[in-house]
């Protein structure tokens, strides 16, 4: 049976008879919604990020971080063209509800219009930060599109111009969706619904956290929000003020990424495993078929025995490759703390790597963990998607207790690391922070540290940092916060970044499977290689064995000497 074999990050439904799904690993898969079945497969060169399929169910819209979207005929995935002039990610592309069009947004800050051909029609510029979202006006020939520079924008398609520029405060706009009024809805990284009219906005707190998706369904007047609080939300809008009608909370495997309204009163969800999961709302009931596990990974740890462990989309602990512990979602780091090794992810939980039990739950999804020692004990401190640093410590039984949250960021977490007696922290919105260890005490912080999203950092020694970022640069940072700046040999966003223990030697890794290694000492990169055509998702060093770790998408760890 054809199944994804990483995380699904998007999801389109067509009527009751067709779901499609893009993922992590790649691959886009058109299934049989009414039996499950897979029907066919085809692949992008780099993740798969969304799909929608057209209004009359032909054809089917891929969005790739490939820099290209793609057109398929449905339901056997025949490549039929091909819209590839953007010059970074594609988060989304959608049909023009009535002509042969398609609209792409782009982390290059651009919206694109295509002919079905593949002939490129017009290019909107004007955000300044990545685009994130875009629809097509029911009314007219307009787009609205939605970008991290916290605007949301109108375009006219006959004219090319600009016709609306609404500033949302400064706050990163994920998603929105179009009522066939010309209402906007629109969800923010605050966890609010913002409508938006002719006679101005309405804002309405939705979420604890940011909201990551909105689907409207017209025909219903039913709108869906998805949040990285780990709930879903679904409102009533006929009145285009939405009125809740329930909330439910999103089982373990359930991605708040993506989801589609499907046949009935049924929805389909991305997820982080093989398949995906669907709700029916009336009866308020999850599909209870198992999701089976992918094996991602997504961190690695040589352990001082000379062990490795690693955890993926499963969350799965595995120990040499023999699972030891199950924390039931995914996992996205691993940190040692005293004898123990801490681990979390998607739920917002603190695990014990060894043992799968929990040891602290936050209000938002874990990125990354360092270890520090701070007051004579053994700490941590694990960046969270909704900015905070948790500090835990090691108390005198062993145990890991949660001491504080550090402020470090506005925005999600990407990276945090420890030279010194610096903590060291870098976040979506491309900050930079830096706290001192001995007191907790923050030192300074950057706004525009990197000039795209931030996504990894790690600890030189001595004080210095060097962190990664999409716009492709390595950033060597002094105990100062002076910055040098290295172009990379990368070509596609880089994902990670590790050190080794003195410092002269820093690995990076790409989305697009390829490690690069550059040498301080000789200030150049001593290696550059590609080990697999999946993401390469985690760095870590082996001092041991003298070499670098990289762990991928694919489920594998590459050695790689420098």
């Amino acid at each position: 049976m054809i199944q994804h074999r990483g995380p699904i990050s998007g999801i389109a439904a067509w009527q009751d008879r067709y779901v499609a799904t893009a993922g992590y690993d790649n691959q886009v898969i058109c299934w049989d919604q009414r039996t499950g079945e897979s029907l066919a497969r085809s692949l992008h060169d780099h993740l798969a990020n969304q799909c929608s399929f057209s209004l009359d169910g032909r054809f089917l819209l891929t969005s790739s971080s490939d820099h290209s979207a793609r057109l398929w005929t449905v339901p056997d995935l025949r490549l039929a063209a091909v819209f590839d002039a953007q010059e970074d990610d594609v988060e989304m592309s959608v049909f023009h509800p009535t002509k042969e069009l398609v609209a792409t947004a782009s982390r290059d800050h651009r919206v694109r219009v295509y002919a079905f051909d593949g002939r490129l029609e017009r290019t909107f510029t004007g955000h300044t930060a990545d685009v994130i979202s875009v629809e097509w006006s029911h009314s007219a020939d307009e787009l609205i599109s939605s970008s991290d520079d916290g605007t949301i924008k109108r375009w006219s398609l006959a004219t090319g111009e600009l016709l609306a520029d609404l500033d949302m405060d400064g706050v990163e706009t994920d998603t929105i969706a179009i009522a066939t009024s010309g209402v906007i809805f629109a969800g923010n990284d605050e966890g609010q619904i913002i409508v938006v009219d002719d006679d101005g906005r309405e804002v309405l707190p939705a979420h604890e956290a940011g909201i990551k998706r909105l689907v409207l369904d017209s025909e219903r007047d039913l709108l869906v929000s998805l949040s990285y609080d780990r709930t879903m939300r679904l409102w009533n809008v006929a009145s285009l003020r939405p009125e809740p009608m329930g909330t439910t909370a999103l089982p373990d495997d359930v991605w708040p990424r993506s989801c589609a309204f499907a046949g009935g009163s049924r929805l389909v969800f991305a997820t982080f495993g093989a398949t995906y999961r669907g709700y029916d709302y009336e009866t308020q009931t999850w599909d209870t078929t198992p999701v089976p596990p992918t094996g991602g990974v997504n961190a690695v740890l040589p352990l001082p025995s000379g062990l490795l462990l690693t955890v993926g989309d499963s969350g799965t602990v595995h120990r040499d490759g023999k699972a030891v512990a199950d924390t039931g979602s995914l996992c996205n780091f691993l940190a040692p703390l005293g004898d123990l090794v801490l681990t979390g992810g998607q739920l917002g939980k603190v695990f014990d790597a060894s043992t799968g039990g929990e040891l602290y739950q936050h209000r938002s999804p874990l990125n990354c963990a360092a270890s520090f020692e701070h007051d004579g004990a053994q700490h941590a401190v694990v960046g969270a998607y909704t900015g905070e640093g948790l500090v835990l410590r090691l108390d005198a039984r062993g145990r890991a207790e949660h001491v504080r949250d550090l402020p470090l960021h506005t925005n999600a977490v990407k990276g945090v690391a420890v030279s010194g007696d610096l903590i060291f922290s870098v976040a979506a919105d491309a900050s930079a922070t830096w706290y001192r260890a001995s007191t907790l005490e923050k030192v300074a912080t950057i706004e525009d540290a990197h000039d795209r999203i931030a996504n990894g950092c790690a600890g030189l020694a001595d004080g210095w940092f060097a962190s990664v970022s999409r716009d492709l640069k390595l950033r060597l940072w002094d105990p100062e916060q002076r910055v040098r700046v290295l172009d990379t040999p990368h070509t596609h966003s880089i994902k990670c970044v590790a050190a080794s223990d003195d410092g002269r030697l820093i690995a990076t890794g790409g989305y697009h499977g390829q490690v690069a290694i550059y040498d301080r000492a000789t200030s150049s990169w001593s290696r550059d290689t590609r080990p697999t055509a999946a993401g390469i998702s985690a760095l870590a060093y082996d001092a041991e064995r003298k070499l670098f770790l990289a762990a991928s998408y694919d489920g594998q760890v590459y050695p790689l000497a420098g």
